[in-house]
């Protein structure tokens, strides 16, 4: 909370100053104890399944998606998160130590433990001791050299673990996509290193050779788009885009859409899509109905007697949740889920659907887990997450489209719904 006392217009600077180093060190104090505390629910876990005779390979299932939600975080993050904790607190008291000084950052001391999990638990003690045995060795370091410093030290100590390591990398090559500033986006390729420069020094012999206006940057990213969709980049976009715009969108309005994956766009944007897909004689487009609360953008619910979900349910639940439906995850939805099991009679519904990523997925059938649909807001599905320590956690599904008004409107209007026109180009 604001101070106006201890950060009013008369504070010092100096004080100021001496406030925000420590409250830098209280954060990485207050990292360090999350470890510790990390490290003894995992520990208190896996003996409490032992002794209830859960085989070894199921044991600590779900717990990292536990943590992730605990810190309002991905279960990404909190596969990492409890990696980290476990090595630092069980095997790196130096640089736990460290962490909790303030000597270091949480993200320097995860650098540190990151670059040293190839080396055994001997090695990494070495490794340990001289990276972080004197705090004041740690003073002025970045990131860079924090990398640089523990990478020279573990390849002295086991070459052929780092070597190993750097091979196995390779199986962790992929690409993501991700929103950027003003309806563009960043397409990332994590690759080997040969493949990499190879790939970057193609794009850029090609803007070399080029002399037609275009930046050198511009001319990297058409060839990119050209080269990968095998269409001119300006057209490249009608490419299996699935984008869900209002009826009054579409014929003029301003109202913003919505490109799966991506997120909004503006209405021009929209319109400018629906027209090259619509245009483009070697392209398919399809236009799909559906309805959606003007209230608050939930979309109508389908149902189905299946007991898998239908392509066109499946859709449905995708293009209403947009993302995995786990608070804090993000991540692309990979399972359409019976949030009711099948097997205990859930009916497949949208009511009783959501999009999962597929870690998610796996950890809500994990031991101690329950999710069930709740009461919703404004009619958007709603569900309720209990985890095995007795957390709950609600996740509503976002409005369709963005800027949805919330103010209440009348019940007729609510049974009248808008009309949403979900466009599928490829």
């Amino acid at each position: 909370m604001f101070d106006e006392a201890e950060f009013g217009a008369d504070a010092d600077e100096a004080a100021l100053v001496a406030r925000i180093d420590e409250l830098e060190t209280l954060k990485a104090s207050a990292a360090a104890a999350q470890a510790r505390a990390t490290a003894a629910l995992a520990q208190r876990r896996m003996v409490a399944e032992a002794e209830r005779g859960v085989p070894v390979a199921r044991r600590g299932r779900g717990l990292a998606a536990e943590v992730a939600l605990a810190r309002r975080d991905s279960p990404a993050r909190g596969n990492q998160h409890l990696g980290f904790a476990k090595a630092l607190v069980h095997e790196m008291p130096q640089t736990l130590a460290a962490l909790e000084r303030g000597a270091l950052s949480e993200w320097r001391a995860t650098l540190i433990v990151r670059e040293s999990a190839c080396l055994d638990v001997e090695d990494r003690a070495v490794l340990d001791a001289e990276m972080c045995g004197d705090p004041d060795a740690l003073v002025g370091l970045g990131d860079r050299q924090i990398i640089a410093e523990a990478k020279a030290i573990a390849y002295r100590l086991n070459p052929h673990a780092v070597v190993d390591r750097a091979a196995r990398a390779a199986q962790d090559r992929t690409v993501t996509v991700r929103p950027a500033p003003d309806t563009m986006t960043y397409l990332t390729a994590l690759l080997p290193v040969a493949q990499g420069v190879s790939v970057y020094a193609a794009l850029k012999r090609v803007a070399d050779g080029c002399g037609d206006g275009r930046s050198r940057g511009q001319v990297m990213a058409d060839t990119l788009v050209e080269r990968v969709t095998g269409q001119a980049a300006e057209v490249a976009a009608s490419v299996a885009v699935n984008l869900v715009l209002s009826d009054d969108t579409l014929s003029g309005g301003s109202g913003a859409a919505t490109i799966s994956d991506y997120g909004p766009v503006p209405a021009q944007v929209a319109r400018r899509l629906v027209a090259q897909a619509l245009a483009d004689p070697e392209a398919s487009a399809t236009l799909r109905r559906l309805y959606a609360r003007p209230d608050s953008g939930a979309l109508v619910a389908m149902e189905s007697r299946a007991r898998t979900f239908p392509k066109g349910l499946a859709r449905f639940i995708r293009t209403r949740d947009q993302r995995c439906r786990t608070p804090y995850c993000d991540a692309p939805i990979r399972h359409t889920d019976h949030v009711t099991p099948a097997a205990r009679g859930g009916p497949t519904s949208g009511a009783n659907g959501q999009g999962l990523c597929e870690a998610c997925n796996y950890a809500k059938e994990s031991a101690g887990w329950d999710v069930a649909v709740s009461m919703g807001v404004q009619g958007r599905h709603t569900t309720e997450i209990t985890t095995p320590t007795g957390a709950r956690h609600r996740s509503t599904a976002p409005p369709v489209l963005p800027g949805r008004p919330k103010a209440p409107i009348s019940e007729l209007e609510q049974h009248v719904g808008t009309v949403l026109c979900g466009v599928h180009a490829a």
